[in-house]
């Protein structure tokens, strides 16, 4: 069993109630493990630490439990995964420059960005294995892995979205 770091973004069913009329109904569905956070109107945000014997195990016993107190919450990010120059550099423990050159000197290796613009986002499991592989740069196994389940969970929830027909003829193209 490992602990695992992680916090889960969602937007509630009705914005007018106030959400934290649930933070004892989460405690008691097994979320006593999650600082909650109820800064925006009409959003809850839980920072796990769960132990687990996986990172999906921990990631997806924590939607369950969220979600069978608040049924219709709708999870709209788990993170760790989309990061930026800043988040790459605290991660991995460098600086900012330091990240900033990598991914100018290392442009043809270094992962191709999710989001390219003032402030480039990446996934953060593709830049850990680009770290491992090619800086050979030892990451710690569980935010390794928490960053790997959190693309997946991240991945899923937004594939609804997808247009069968686009899918298809897209997929050939090996984008």
């Amino acid at each position: 069993m490992r602990d695992y770091e992680f916090t889960l973004k969602f937007a509630l069913p009705d914005a007018d109630i106030d959400p934290s009329t649930y933070v004892e109904e989460l405690g008691e569905a097994g979320c006593d493990d999650a600082l909650i956070g109820l800064g925006h109107s009409g959003r809850i945000a839980l920072q796990f630490t769960r132990e687990a014997k996986s990172a999906s195990e921990a990631v997806i016993t924590a939607i369950e439990d969220v979600k069978s107190v608040i049924p219709n919450a709708q999870l709209f990010e788990a993170t760790p995964d989309m990061v930026g120059v800043s988040d790459i550099a605290e991660i991995i423990g460098v600086s900012r420059q330091n990240i900033r050159k990598l991914v100018m000197n290392h442009g043809y290796t270094f992962p191709v960005p999710v989001y390219a613009g003032s402030s480039s986002l990446w996934h953060l499991s593709t830049v850990l294995d680009w770290f491992e592989t090619e800086q050979n740069k030892t990451i710690e196994p569980t935010i390794k892995e928490i960053a790997f389940t959190n693309m997946q969970v991240n991945l899923v929830k937004e594939s609804h979205k997808l247009d069968p027909i686009y899918s298809s003829k897209l997929s050939v193209l090996n984008l």
